[in-house]
């Protein structure tokens, strides 16, 4: 192999892939992180991120020599090599984005916990009929410098212009927002946020004000989902957080509720609880004679909780950091806890102190697999032991991931 003009790098042999979206080579004794790829093709590589001082050097595949034979024509060709970030798996089909995830999920669990557990990364819906488009009910731009709608370049603060968003709901593709001159006269770096509820028009947020045809200017949008329970519905704040994909709040709540296998008059303590998207129908399955405490920071998610379960007293609202002391102060012990933390993990201190609750199962919602990885260690570490895991393609056509994990006590 070679390199022109210090940064093109010519016939490298690809890698496993890594968590990040990126696969693993080696060119001369130094790593290089190449997106766009496969494992086992031989590709020409753009650095994007190189020097002599630099641990390893990052780059996008732009020639394919070998390709591999889950490669297909990108779904989101904007989101290629040198475009924005959010489509880094697009050049893949759908079953080898999901082998994929698996395989840095298992990874990450090895080489991070410590840990051998086999995963299965699960389709939503209709996604693999729809190629695994229109999936997204939230969608974040920003406008150029000529009022233009796009988003941010991979690792760069420079705006790319879109034409279009294959990922979005088609609710979204029929606002229009990408047609000429449609937002001239709006300065360039408004953010605009997009919400299409299940129930209801959408929403345009342009920095975080309403802007929407009718002229309402109410920030708050209802969803409605499919539980085992049965419909629930939920008010949520249009820039507030809410599962993106438009199947994803119900898998979630069903595979929550099959983890946890709650009954009448049990206790539950939840931390970030969000809107209240598990509480209530973690709440419904206690029934009347249960409790669930739930932790949550954000003001304005609190409040839409205490919306959403204004039918359902035996869930008590904490709004409060998630802290080791927070959870402390819910004095007694927990039959079940639930978390769904940020991508950042809960960490070692709160794993401690709910380990100290001594609840029979924790049901562990995750966005991130190194921070999984951590604090099921860590779990473990405290007497628990992984007795479930299981993926789900939330974000298809990207390198993120959602996982459901259950621990149970060790002896269990």
């Amino acid at each position: 192999m070679s390199t022109d003009e210090q940064h093109i790098l010519r016939d490298v042999e690809i890698g496993a892939p890594a968590h990040g979206g990126h696969c693993v080579a080696r060119v001369d004794g130094r790593v290089v992180f190449v997106r766009h790829t496969a494992p086992g093709e031989v590709v020409d590589v753009a650095l994007t991120d190189a020097g002599a001082d630099r641990r390893f050097w990052r780059g996008d595949a732009v020639a394919v020599h070998r390709p591999s034979p889950d490669r297909v024509p990108s779904r989101w060709p904007e989101a290629g090599p040198g475009g924005v970030g959010g489509g880094e798996l697009a050049h893949l089909d759908l079953p080898a984005q999901r082998r994929w995830k698996e395989a840095v999920i298992a990874d990450t669990l090895r080489r991070i916990g410590h840990l051998e557990h086999e995963v299965t990364v699960h389709a939503l819906g209709e996604d693999d009929a729809r190629e695994g488009l229109g999936t997204r009910t939230r969608v974040e731009l920003v406008l150029d410098d000529r009022s233009r709608p796009g988003m941010f370049r991979h690792r760069s603060h420079e705006v790319q212009a879109l034409t279009h968003m294959p990922l979005a709901v088609p609710a979204i593709g029929e606002l229009d927002l990408f047609a000429p001159g449609r937002w001239d006269g709006v300065a360039p770096g408004t953010r605009l946020e997009v919400v299409a509820p299940s129930n209801g028009a959408p929403v345009v947020l342009a920095d975080g004000v309403v802007v929407h045809p009718s002229g309402s200017r109410a920030r708050v949008v209802r969803e409605r989902v499919a539980t085992p329970l049965g419909e629930l519905d939920y008010r949520v704040d249009a820039a507030g957080f809410w599962q993106v994909h438009r199947d994803a709040p119900a898998t979630l709540v069903e595979a929550v509720l099959a983890a946890a296998a709650l009954r009448q008059g049990e206790r539950v303590v939840e931390l970030y609880s969000g809107a209240g998207l598990l509480t209530l129908p973690l709440a419904l399955a206690v029934g009347p004679a249960g409790r669930v405490d739930a932790v949550e920071v954000n003001q304005r998610a609190v409040k839409n909780a205490r919306r959403n379960l204004h039918a359902a007293p035996q869930a008590v609202l904490h709004q409060e950091q998630v802290r080791a002391r927070t959870i402390e102060s819910l004095a007694g012990a927990a039959d079940v806890v639930v978390l769904d933390p940020p991508r950042s993990g809960a960490g070692p201190a709160v794993m401690g102190a709910l380990a100290e609750l001594a609840p029979s199962r924790i049901v562990y919602v995750a966005c991130d697999p190194a921070a999984l990885a951590r604090d099921l260690r860590t779990g473990v570490e405290l007497g628990y032991r992984v007795a479930g895991l299981t993926g789900y393609d939330l974000f298809p056509h990207t390198h993120h991931v959602e996982c459901v994990a259950l621990l149970v006590p060790a002896d269990a």
